[in-house]
C-alpha cells in the first residue's frame, strides 16, 4: 500500500464516496497525501479539508482533473494546490458540468433506443449531489444487470466508439491547462496513454504551463511507467501518479492508495507550489 493519491475522485463529480468519506478512507488506510482531483469540479475541496483537519498526519492537496477531447483520444489534465476560492474558474468548471449533464441524458436516450430501459432519475439519485457523469450510466446498467462489469458499460455502450456515446462540449488540453493556471494551480496530464503518441503533444502543452506528467497509474505496465518516466525526464516534467479511485467497483477497481508514488513527487509538487506563491493556506 502506498503512502501518496494523488488521483482521487468523490461525490463531487463521479465518485461513490462523499469528500469526507474518501478523507476519511485514506486516513484509515494509512495515505500521509492525499489529492482531491473531482471531474470538473472543487465543490469537494472545502468539506474534504475539513474532515482532514481531524487527521494531522494525512495532507490533502486541493485538485481537479478537466476532460478534453481530440480527434485522436481523450486528455485529462489534472491540476494541483489551484485556488478554490477563484470565481473566474468555478464559473468556467460549472459551465461545463452543465454540458456534462446534457450529455448524460443523450446517453440515457440512446440507450432507450437500443431497447436498455434505464430511468434518467435513477442515474441522477446515483449521482446525487455530484456532477452526472458515465460511471453513474454505468451503476444504472449493472442494477439492471444489461452488463456483468462496470468496464462492460464503457467497452458495450458508453465508451467512445460504443453506440449510446455523445460527445460533449470540447476543451482542447490547451485550454485545460490555461484553465488550470488561471485558478492558480499546477497542470499534469494525467494517464497519458490515453492518447496515441502522447510525446507529440507534450511541447504545446509544457509552453501553455504544464509542469508534470502521471507516470505511476493504476492501469500501466512497469514499461509503460517507465517510458512516462524518461518522457518525464526527457522535457524536465515532474512525475506524479495516483489511483484514479471512484470506489464504485471495489470487486475490480485498484484500492485507494493501491498504487506506489513517490513521495519525491509530492515534494517536486510543493516545491513548485511554494516558489510561485501558490501553497494555500490549508496545507
Amino acid at each position: 500500500m502506498g503512502q501518496v493519491d494523488l488521483h482521487v475522485h468523490s461525490t463531487a463529480s463521479d465518485g461513490k464516496f462523499s469528500p469526507e468519506e474518501i478523507v476519511g478512507k485514506a486516513a484509515e488506510l494509512g495515505l500521509q497525501v492525499m489529492a482531491l482531483t473531482d471531474h470538473d469540479s472543487i465543490e469537494g475541496i472545502v468539506p474534504a479539508l475539513k474532515a482532514a483537519g481531524a487527521f494531522p498526519d494525512l495532507k490533502l492537496i486541493p485538485g481537479v482533473e478537466i476532460s478534453t477531447d481530440m480527434p485522436e483520444g481523450q486528455a485529462h489534465v489534472l491540476g494541483y494546490f489551484i485556488d478554490f476560492h477563484d470565481s473566474n474558474l468555478k464559473s468556467a468548471l460549472e459551465m461545463f458540468r452543465n454540458s456534462r449533464e446534457g450529455r448524460a441524458r443523450g446517453m440515457v436516450n440512446k440507450l432507450h433506443g437500443l431497447g436498455i430501459d434505464i430511468e434518467w432519475e435513477r442515474v441522477q439519485e446515483i449521482a446525487g449531489e455530484g456532477s452526472v457523469g458515465r460511471p453513474h450510466i454505468a451503476q444504472a446498467l449493472l442494477e439492471k444487470e444489461y452488463i456483468s462489469s462496470f468496464n462492460e458499460a464503457f467497452n458495450k455502450y458508453i465508451g467512445q466508439d460504443g453506440p449510446a456515446y455523445v460527445e460533449r462540449d470540447k476543451m482542447t488540453p490547451v485550454e485545460a491547462v490555461q484553465l488550470i493556471k488561471l485558478g492558480k494551480g499546477l497542470p499534469v496530464l494525467a494517464h497519458p496513454f490515453t492518447v496515441n503518441g502522447p510525446e507529440t503533444m507534450i511541447p504545446g502543452l509544457k509552453e501553455a504551463g504544464l509542469i508534470g506528467i502521471e507516470a505511476y497509474y493504476k492501469d500501466y505496465t512497469p514499461d509503460e511507467t517507465d517510458t512516462l518516466v524518461r518522457l518525464a525526464e526527457k522535457h524536465d516534467l515532474v512525475i506524479t501518479g495516483g489511483t484514479d479511485y471512484h470506489g464504485i467497483d471495489d470487486r475490480n477497481e485498484v484500492m485507494l492508495g493501491g498504487v506506489d508514488v513517490p513521495m519525491e513527487s509530492v515534494e517536486k509538487l510543493t516545491a513548485l507550489a511554494d516558489k510561485e506563491m501558490l501553497k494555500l493556506a490549508e496545507w
